[in-house]
């Protein structure tokens, strides 16, 4: 959520971060006006907190005659203590609302506009040209039985799949190969619950605009998780970290879930768009100051990923518009996919 210190001394910097990811700057004076509204609400119960306790002392010195009169008010006084603190937890509610509506500040130098208004800012390896018609992944899967999305559809709906055989090896294999350059590079290796409490998922920015998205068990008031973020995030939530010592870094291998809600039609060929999937997540808590040096190292990493499985792949710089609520700055690296002439997000940080 946006620092309200931060917004009250930098509002045209935070009203900018709106205008660059296509939102609406009013936001910011809507939170600014709930800021002020709250701690004004706060002041006023304090102050007949401290009234009426101060009743209570002279109350207790009082004469047998001046008891009634000074009970009576204290009564009153009661009545407006009471006013105040529902009017406070309105404006707490308020506030909350309006700070939750303001995405995360867009770092400065992050491109502006949206999906397509992306900056490539390298391309490495070439895409191979092929002499025949190439089969795309699903077509080479279900030949070589390494897919089944058909008994995929029967035993789940549709954007289920088996991996079978040598598919479900070569996904443990990319799996443990993420693991062991994560750890080789200093990660802790965590294997995290991916069913989450609300104020879990609600504190990595989950439960705002991608809420559709988001699998709830009702009965239970439980989310399944879209990535390990959201339980990494949680990992040292209510604590106070010191990281005197350097960052600390977290790797996550979980199979995560997401409903891919409104995305119908787009990309639902095989299994690029799917309800389940497993994936290795880097995780790191540093101090502000050393964010930016640390986002470049998470790209460094993942960059070395793709190298090591030999894919030709650029990385690209995305538009504030396309970047999600909890994002200052978002780089993809993107692989060519032959059978599509494009190329196709990988990993992301």
């Amino acid at each position: 959520m946006i620092d309200l210190r931060f917004l009250r001394e930098n509002p045209e910097a935070v009203r900018a971060s709106q205008r660059t990811r296509g939102e609406d700057p009013a936001l910011v004076d809507a939170l600014l006006e709930a800021d002020a509204a709250r701690r004004a609400a706060v002041a006023t119960a304090d102050n007949l907190r401290a009234e009426h306790k101060a009743m209570g002392k002279v109350i207790g010195k009082a004469s047998k005659e001046e008891r009634p009169a000074l009970l009576a008010a204290a009564t009153d006084m009661s009545a407006k203590v009471k006013e105040a603190e529902l009017a406070q937890h309105a404006a707490d509610a308020d506030l909350d609302a309006a700070q939750r509506a303001i995405s995360n500040v867009v770092q400065e130098g992050a491109p502006a506009g949206g999906e397509d208004d992306y900056v490539v800012l390298e391309t490495v390896g070439t895409p191979r040209v092929f002499d025949f018609e190439p089969k795309d992944h699903l077509e080479l899967g279900e030949a070589l039985h390494l897919i089944d999305m058909e008994r995929g559809a029967k035993v789940s709906g549709s954007r289920f799949y088996f991996m079978t055989g040598y598919g479900a090896l070569l996904q443990l294999g990319l799996l443990q190969l993420a693991a062991q350059k994560a750890v080789a590079n200093g990660f802790t290796m965590m294997i995290p619950p991916v069913l989450v409490r609300p104020e879990i998922m609600a504190g990595t920015g989950f439960l705002g605009q991608h809420s559709a998205e988001v699998y709830h068990l009702e009965e239970d008031d439980l989310y399944l998780v879209g990535t390990s973020e959201v339980p990494l995030a949680g990992y040292h939530s209510e604590e106070i970290l010191d990281l005197s010592g350097g960052p600390k870094r977290y790797a996550g291998w979980s199979s995560c879930f997401r409903r891919e809600a409104g995305s119908y039609g787009k990309d639902t060929r095989g299994i690029i768009r799917v309800h389940q999937f497993d994936k290795v997540e880097m995780f790191v808590y540093t101090t502000p100051d050393q964010a930016e040096a640390e986002h470049q190292r998470l790209l460094a990493w993942e960059r070395e990923m793709l190298d090591a499985i030999d894919v030709p792949y650029r990385v690209i710089d995305v538009a504030g518009g396309d970047l999600g609520s909890s994002a200052a700055r978002k780089f993809d690296c993107e692989a060519w996919v032959p059978t599509q002439q494009t190329y196709r997000e990988l990993t992301s940080t």
